[in-house]
């Protein structure tokens, strides 16, 4: 544990700058847009990303399927319920209005995202449209934008929409509601666990007064797309849908030491603002991809150690608390766990388990013209087949105004 979170930091000179790609706030003040973009297509990335080309069309496939082998066990009929529901009809107005007023703000400086007409807004619209249908209880939160964007960067718009249905109700329910009951109860799960694991830090963040709620919705609630190095935030993701919310605290912990671990860093934050600067302003040269995530996986929180310190947090909270009560056990942590979760209630329901695969079929050879051809109109692309158990239903939920705490954040 020691070793995992200790004071010490990695000198600089034993690192390599890696500071292409960042997230949505930091490409606001990058330099000129009128540049060629880097190889996760951000424009203006660092040089040395440029001449780097993209990055392998294989390996860029195997994440796609991963994360949608991941998070999808679909059947036919949300398919269909997709296209000829939540595509196609309008939207509720007043989500409709704020979702718009949105849609710039994500990845600015991402080629996919630059015109309002083009296809990277334009499915984002889609995708946030159809959540407020699927959802009418829980509307549009802010922080499904970038979340959603980094799902349209790898997938068409129908898969992004179930994977960010899937991170908003198994992963991370309770997080994109109209109360956000999950965040404060991971807020005082965090501090305690910072309490536990660095708490020279704690003791500085509770002098100066810079709360949980202040940074941590921004790292979890956007799953770090606006905090970190786009590589970073990709490896991330591949964590997180694999293993679960744990990995959202070992990033957070790791970050806590990396900005304010030493004396000196606690010493140069002697306020607020100071402190909250040095969170959102590591040093490059602290978060290069493959030193960043060992130190992440090197975290001494397991997942048994999480859900002890969750239930102790949930009896601590207040009864007169408003909002509904967390439920942390709708949580699944991880993929296999969510996957033998939707097996089961396939089996309870009288439906066949299915183990999930992807069935890819190779393109057809050219065959010569053919008077009379009989397969006028066909297509043949993969086949993504699911087996899927009922949806999760979330408790009823009035319908919330557009305006929230994240308003100041985004």
């Amino acid at each position: 544990m020691a070793q995992a979170l200790g004071e010490d930091l990695l000198l600089p000179s034993e690192l390599q700058d890696d500071s292409s790609s960042l997230g949505s706030d930091s490409e606001i003040s990058g330099s000129s847009p009128y540049r060629q973009a880097d190889r996760y297509g951000f424009i203006g990335g660092n040089s040395a990303e440029l001449g780097l080309g993209q990055p392998p069309a294989d390996l860029i496939r195997q994440r796609e399927m991963k994360w949608v082998e991941m998070t999808l066990h679909w059947e036919k009929t949300m398919s269909r319920r997709y296209k000829k529901e939540l595509a196609v009809a309008p939207g509720d107005p007043q989500w409709m209005e704020t979702i718009g007023r949105d849609l710039h703000r994500q990845f600015p400086l991402h080629e996919m995202f630059v015109s309002p007409q083009g296809h990277g807004q334009q499915g984002l619209l889609q995708v946030l449209k159809a959540y407020t249908l699927y959802r009418p209880e829980q509307g549009y939160c802010q922080a499904q934008g970038p979340v959603a964007a980094v799902l349209l960067m790898h997938l068409p718009p129908e898969e992004a929409f179930w994977c960010l249905v899937q991170i908003c109700e198994v992963y991370l329910p309770g997080y994109y509601g109209p109360h956000m009951e999950a965040v404060q109860l991971d807020a005082e799960v965090f501090m305690a666990l910072l309490r536990r694991l660095l708490p020279r830090v704690y003791k500085h963040l509770q002098q100066v007064g810079v709360g949980p709620l202040l940074y941590l919705p921004e790292w979890f609630l956007c799953l770090f797309t606006r905090s970190l190095p786009f590589p970073i935030v990709l490896r991330i993701w591949d964590a997180f849908l694999s293993e679960g919310a744990k990995v959202l605290f070992r990033a957070g912990l790791t970050l806590m030491r990396l900005a304010l671990g030493t004396v000196e860093q606690r010493t140069a934050c002697p306020g607020l603002l100071e402190t909250l600067g040095a969170l959102r302003t590591i040093p490059p040269t602290q978060l290069q991809e493959e030193v960043f995530m060992s130190q992440v996986h090197n975290v001494a929180l397991s997942e048994r150690d999480l859900q002890r310190e969750i239930r102790i947090q949930l009896a601590q909270l207040p009864k007169s608390s408003p909002g509904p009560v967390p439920l942390p056990q709708a949580r699944l942590p991880g993929a296999q766990a969510i996957f033998e979760s939707q097996q089961l209630a396939g089996m309870r329901g009288g439906a066949k388990p299915e183990i999930p695969r992807i069935v890819v079929q190779p393109p057809e050879e050219p065959n010569p013209p053919r008077r009379k051809p009989q397969t006028r109109g066909k297509t043949f692309h993969g086949l993504l087949i699911r087996a899927r158990g009922p949806p999760i239903e979330g408790p009823s939920r009035s319908h919330r105004g557009s305006a929230s705490f994240l308003d100041t954040r985004f």
